[in-house]
Formats: C-alpha cells, structure tokens, sequence
C-alpha cells in the first residue's frame, strides 16, 4: 500500500503469517498497529486491516523492510534484513515520502546498520525523506504498550504537521509579496 509523496510510509519489518494468509497489512488480531495509527490521531476512526485501501486518503501508506512471511521477525537473518533496508531505500527513493517510519528498533538498526539508533527521529535521510524509528506494534513486543506506543507515534503525527503548517506558511508568505515598487 504505497502511492508518490505520502506524508508517511510507514514500514512493518515482514509480512506476519496472517497477513500473508489474506494479503492485509498488520492483519494478526493481537497486533497493535491499527489501534495504536487511531489512538495517535493519523486516522479519524479506528480502520481494520482490510480497509488499508483507504491510508493513502489520509497521505498514509505501509511496506515492509523483508518481503518473507514468518511466524515471527526473528526468523528473518540479518542478510534479509539488510538487503531488504537496500531494496526500501530504493523505494523511497522512487516513492519519496516524506517521512519513513520504520517499525521496530532493531529491525532499523540491522537494515541500515545503525547501531546506535534509538526510538524517534534519524540523523540518516534517504534523498529528502526523513527517517523515524518507532515501536514493534507486535503483540509479542511486551516493551511497550498501546498507550506509549501511541505517544510516539504522536510525535512523528505532531512533527509532521508542524512542517507541513510551516511549508504552507512559507507558501502564503512567497503568494502574498507583491513584488518592487512601481517605477524602480
């Protein structure tokens, strides 16, 4: 689900089996991605995993880091991982969002090689896209919960509006000069 110029792209680290069981992004009941988009305002309602159709409405999409189906991402090799981090660069790059939210820490830190990463905005751009790492919305991610994991979807929310806010201003300010005086 990926369209040109999104506001974010958000990236999931790989298809869990129930998604790949019926095509849809997050699709695995105990996963927290769908409540957690709703409960940091992306969406107006909370959407199911078979209404992922309607995330480029809200200038959303969502892809993977690794292209496998696996019960769990740890089953993924740092081999997958990394050329699957190549191959979404060069999707972004195609695509260009405007900002990459990868899903997963580790997952981050293994596909771009970034040891140190933490939770929140990247210091790594690809082309013009800016990168923020975010929470596993896994259920099996006991590290964080519903609720925190929605602060910080919240910020990405928050920082994304404000640029926007401040793109258009800059756009209002360059409509509304009127040029020099007459007669110089």
């Amino acid at each position: 689900m990926i369209a040109h110029n999104l506001r974010v792209l958000f990236c999931g680290i790989n298809p869990g089996l129930m998604s790949a069981a019926t095509g849809h992004h997050f699709a695995r009941p105990g996963n927290r991605f769908w409540p957690v988009l709703h409960a940091s305002g992306f969406t107006p309602r909370l959407l199911r995993p078979d209404e992922e159709h309607e995330l480029p409405a809200y200038g959303l999409g969502i892809t993977n880091v690794a292209a496998r189906a696996s019960a769990r991402a740890d089953e993924l090799s740092d081999e997958e991982m990394r050329e699957g981090g190549r191959l979404l660069a060069e999707k972004v790059l195609r695509y260009q969002p405007r900002r990459l939210a990868v899903l997963g820490i580790t997952a981050y830190r293994v596909a771009f090689r970034d040891k140190a990463a933490v939770i929140g905005p990247q210091a790594r751009v690809i082309g013009r896209t800016q990168i923020w790492a975010l929470p596993n919305p896994s259920g099996l991610n006991a590290h964080w919960t519903t609720a925190t994991m929605a602060e910080e979807f919240a910020r990405l929310r928050e920082a994304a509006e404000r640029d926007e806010q401040n793109e258009q201003g800059d756009r209002d300010e360059q409509d509304e000069w009127p040029g020099p005086p007459p007669g110089r």
